[in-house]
């Protein structure tokens, strides 16, 4: 039987929040349907689309849920589809990486994202794979929510095409070959 995954990037919706640090999981997800060929349909939950690559079935979402309520897109998709726990990568925006580091992780805790909060209590825990987008943490005190719901710096922008395309390799090796081996192919 043919491998089924669910790829989740998180963001929020509304033209607000487009280009801002906090939809990178979005922007990822963008290109990795633009490469498939795909477009997004807005079904439950969540802009959707699916694509067959090497074998496999990928379904790929980004919440409409706001990115405080991505459990509830997650949870219901992961029910909807009947793909276990292990078998869903969420893109995520990460403070606690510098801008250009991009890692893959088996599983770990939310880190205080509120999306990755909201997925871990509706889904069943935190054994699901993530792949952190750092975006550093280049903010006065008190800030981090006007940091993550701005842009990319002039100097960031310029960097960022490679950024989102590494970021596609590492989803597309997931896809084909799992976290672990994508792990140890990546995360130099």
């Amino acid at each position: 039987m043919a491998k089924k995954q669910l790829i989740v990037g998180l963001g929020n919706i509304g033209q607000e929040y487009a280009d801002t640090r906090h939809n990178i999981g979005f922007m990822v997800a963008d290109e990795l349907a633009k490469q498939a060929g795909t477009t997004f349909s807005t079904l439950r939950h969540a802009f959707y689309t699916e694509y067959r690559q090497r074998g496999s079935s990928v379904y790929l979402i980004k919440p409409t849920t706001y990115m405080n309520l991505s459990g509830k897109a997650v949870n219901y998709w992961m029910h909807e589809l009947k793909i276990p726990l292990e078998d869903i990568l969420v893109i995520v925006d990460d403070l606690a990486l510098p801008f250009g580091k991009i890692r893959l992780r088996s599983k770990g805790s939310s880190a205080g994202h509120n999306g990755l909060k909201s997925i871990e209590a509706l889904c069943g825990g935190q054994g699901y794979p993530r792949l952190r987008f750092g975006i550093g943490d280049n903010f006065p005190k008190g800030r981090q929510v006007d940091y993550v719901l701005s842009g990319f710096d002039g100097d960031e922008l310029p960097e960022l095409p490679s950024l989102i395309e590494r970021s596609v390799q590492m989803v597309n090796s997931f896809v084909h070959v799992g976290v672990e081996l994508t792990m140890t192919q990546f995360n130099k």
